[in-house]
């Protein structure tokens, strides 16, 4: 059974239903699994079932993809949906250096690419901010509560106010 090209034939996930195969065994020469090609044939549900028996999602054929790059390729925004919601790694590369998002976007599937890149930042946003990640702007100011930043603000002028009347007794 040749998948590579996300061409699978409909009765190909079936036939792996039916064959007993094994949730994370290459199902084909080209270390394919149940989840690769659910996800290339766009088969949300067969997809979640894979998940939900405990398929790996970040298992890499010859061609050094996972489910998700497969997804991308065929531009199914609910298996990149699922992928994404069971904590497939969203930044993979394949073989070629490329990620699901850069799959979609090559493939022509700006929506798959748009959630794609949106839900990366947010996780790497979320990293930073667990790991001590100070969320400073490239100019070094604070971003983040503007009540905050309003009071801190109000404090510099005030002392500035202070200098100059202390400056202006001196002089």
């Amino acid at each position: 059974m040749r998948v590579l090209g996300c061409g699978a034939e409909s009765g190909s996930l079936s036939d792996l239903l039916e064959a007993g195969a094994a949730v994370n065994a290459p199902a084909d020469v080209f270390g394919q699994s149940p989840a690769h090609l659910a996800a290339c044939g766009g088969e949300a549900f067969f997809l979640l079932w894979q998940l939900q028996t405990g398929a790996n999602l970040n298992q890499q054929d010859c061609l050094g993809e996972a489910p998700i790059h497969k997804a991308a390729r065929v531009g199914s925004l609910e298996c990149l949906a699922l992928l994404v919601a069971g904590d497939a790694k969203i930044d993979l590369c394949n073989n070629s250096g490329q990620t699901a998002a850069d799959l979609a976007l090559a493939y022509g599937f700006l929506e798959c690419a748009r959630f794609l890149r949106t839900t990366q930042h947010t996780q790497t946003m979320k990293l930073r901010g667990q790991s001590g990640y100070s969320p400073r702007d490239d100019h070094g100011l604070l971003r983040g509560d503007p009540a905050a930043q309003k009071q801190e603000g109000e404090t510099t002028r005030s002392i500035c106010r202070k200098r100059r009347r202390s400056g202006d007794l001196v002089s």
